[in-house]
């Protein structure tokens, strides 16, 4: 019995020297463990997994855009143009009258002789000294121009020259030498697809911008429905509205590709843009003569093709057989001008200008632009069977009214 507890005890010694030394160890290894969870030494799996979550954000998302970084480019650049114009009304003609006059007395309403006329519109420096570009129907006809810069100061603008046929007008602003200047593109180098960003004034909601791509190029003034211009317009699908006009259209640089302008009303989703190459021509003779000379013939014209002659010409109630050629068809001669002069008719075709074949009506309108005031033009016609050649002297287009 003696030795029967003996042996339990060293049984329990041994129990208690076990349960002490994994005691000791469990308390060591707390010791190690604690202290690299505080100070994280390199885990090669955690440290790409931060790396690859970080570098998205910071190297291809970036927290601006290119559209920021263009406007951020140009946008102290660009200015609103406030206008202001006195008209005076007619008063009623029976206010004329005595009988009326003695009826009514002084009860008689009595009508303002003159209104006030505001217009609001965009545009942008070309250079330090104050000379800015904008459309000529934002400061066509205006008693007073003001000017505001982004900063908030105002100046007043004087016209300095206004050319209708292009939409375009130049404006000078007395404000020092050292204003902030739009950086040009060049229009012959946009393409379909390109980034479009437009800046400016829309419907009086100051320095706004809005975002689109060139949809197409060279879309003729004939063919937005603006007869009275010569132009080939930019379309954009950035939204351009009243209050637009005259502002930069930007290209993903920041660089002026054109200079909006809203000529349709109902224009909806498209916008229409004067390529800034044609718009330094125009505006550098701006500034030197105050006005641009455009020269004309002095006709009216559709185009031609020979499947539109055919069925005109299978029409019993036309009103004259056409030549079925392409070309370009004279519907209509204005007295007294040069085309009238050189003898050209209605009914006439245009197949040639100068040995260059002719095909449309817009591209008849860009040779006459591109000549010269009183050159003379030689003209192959087509009349009824015959083919003869014309000489036209160009003269300068006055008055669009």
């Amino acid at each position: 019995m003696r030795f029967s507890q003996m042996s339990r005890s060293i049984r329990q010694l041994s129990t208690h020297i076990v349960a002490i030394f994994m005691g000791v160890m469990l308390t060591f290894t707390s010791l190690r463990v604690l202290p690299s969870a505080a100070e994280p030494g390199p885990n090669p799996v955690t440290e790409s997994s931060t790396i690859l979550a970080q570098k998205p954000s910071s190297a291809v998302i970036g927290s601006h855009s290119f559209v920021t970084a263009a406007v951020n480019r140009v946008g102290s650049a660009v200015v609103r143009i406030d206008t202001e114009r006195t008209i005076t009304r007619r008063n009623d003609p029976m206010m004329e009258d005595p009988f009326f006059r003695r009826f009514f007395g002084d009860s008689f309403p009595q009508q303002s002789p003159t209104e006030q006329l505001r217009g609001l519109g965009s545009g942008f420096i070309l250079d330090k000294s104050g000379v800015i570009l904008t459309n000529a129907h934002v400061v066509d006809k205006a008693d007073k121009v003001t000017v505001r810069l982004k900063d908030g100061r105002t100046f007043e603008g004087k016209v300095k020259g206004i050319d209708e046929v292009t939409d375009l007008a130049v404006v000078k602003i007395d404000a020092g030498k050292d204003l902030p200047v739009a950086p040009l593109g060049s229009s012959d180098h946009v393409e379909v697809g390109d980034w479009a960003i437009a800046v400016g004034n829309p419907l009086g909601f100051d320095n706004t911008v809005t975002l689109g791509i060139v949809s197409t190029l060279k879309r003729s003034s004939a063919q937005v429905g603006i007869s009275d211009k010569r132009l080939d317009f930019i379309q954009t699908d950035a939204a351009i509205n009243p209050g637009n006009s005259g502002g930069p259209l930007l290209n993903g640089l920041g660089e002026v590709i054109g200079i909006n302008t809203a000529i349709r009303a109902d224009a909806m989703g498209i916008g229409f843009a004067i390529p800034i190459d044609k718009a330094k021509a125009i505006a550098s003779q701006l500034q030197r003569d105050g006005k641009v000379a455009h020269p004309y013939l002095g006709v009216q014209m559709v185009t031609l093709t020979p499947e539109l002659a055919k069925q005109n010409n299978n029409d019993p109630n036309s009103m004259f057989a056409i030549p079925e050629v392409k070309g370009v068809l004279v519907m209509r001669v204005v007295p007294n001008s040069p085309a009238a002069t050189a003898g050209i008719r209605r009914g006439d075709v245009i197949l040639q200008i100068e040995n260059k074949a002719i095909t449309s009506a817009e591209q008849l309108q860009g040779v006459v632009e591109e000549s010269t005031l009183g050159q003379a033009l030689q003209v192959k016609i087509q009349r009824g069977n015959q083919t003869q050649m014309l000489s036209i002297r160009t003269a300068e287009l006055k008055d669009l009214s």
